[in-house]
């Protein structure tokens, strides 16, 4: 694991969109193509920003999300429509997007976005991470009744949560597809949720979902703090 100071949430941001730039290129002049997922919520919302002005080449760029609330794309909550609002517009506007819930039956219905989503599976190449004062990350929570599954699971994929915290179900990656994104970056912010960072880094446990992408990663992951 890496770790970065910052001292601003808009110098986090900056040095973020920098470092999601420069890994989605090194997977696309590896592979040709490269598949980002991002979180939602509005932490993100300052990289974003920046991020879509990156000269990526974006046409050769999917993005999805790591998680998404079992809500229609129109809705206030979605995860989906902050990220077409704030990150699919300028150079980042010729990007394919993959929805997690694509439409008003399948936010009434989430197995039916799974099963779309697990059908043809999209490996992520770059992962982008949040963290709750839970120590959740993307739709892992601890006290959600498929944890086990979700960290359980050997094959990447998505599956449905009903975190008891949460207003909406969620769709979300599982622990697999996590582990097995070639890069991923968590953001933080705060001193609560350093303090969480830092009991997370002490030993993996299903208690602090993110202590388990931490201490797992093949390939490390890179957490940016403010």
């Amino acid at each position: 694991m890496r770790q970065y100071e910052h001292a601003s949430v808009m110098d986090q941001a900056e040095s973020l969109a920098l470092s999601i730039g420069h890994a989605l290129e090194l997977v696309i002049q590896a592979k040709g193509w490269a598949v980002l997922a991002v979180s939602g919520g509005r932490s993100p919302v300052p990289m974003f920003e920046r991020l879509r002005y990156r000269p990526i080449r974006w046409d050769a760029v999917t993005v999805t999300l790591v998680d998404e609330r079992a809500v229609p794309p129109d809705h206030p909550d979605s995860n989906g429509a902050l990220v077409r609002h704030n990150l699919l517009r300028e150079a980042a506007g010729v990007a394919a997007w993959l929805p997690l819930v694509e439409d008003a039956a399948e936010a009434a219905q989430p197995e039916r976005a799974v099963a779309r989503l697990n059908e043809r599976f999209q490996q992520p190449d770059v992962v982008v991470l949040g963290m709750g004062e839970d120590g959740h990350t993307a739709s892992l929570f601890p006290e959600a009744p498929e944890l086990q599954t979700a960290l359980s699971e050997p094959k990447p994929g998505f599956l449905v949560t009903h975190p008891t915290s949460a207003n909406h179900a969620r769709v979300t990656l599982n622990l697999a597809a996590l582990l097995a994104a070639e890069r991923t970056f968590l953001a933080i912010s705060g001193e609560k949720k350093a303090e969480v960072l830092a009991r997370a880094l002490k030993a993996p446990t299903p208690a602090l979902p993110v202590s388990l992408v931490l201490a797992r990663h093949h390939h490390g992951v890179d957490v940016f703090r403010t």
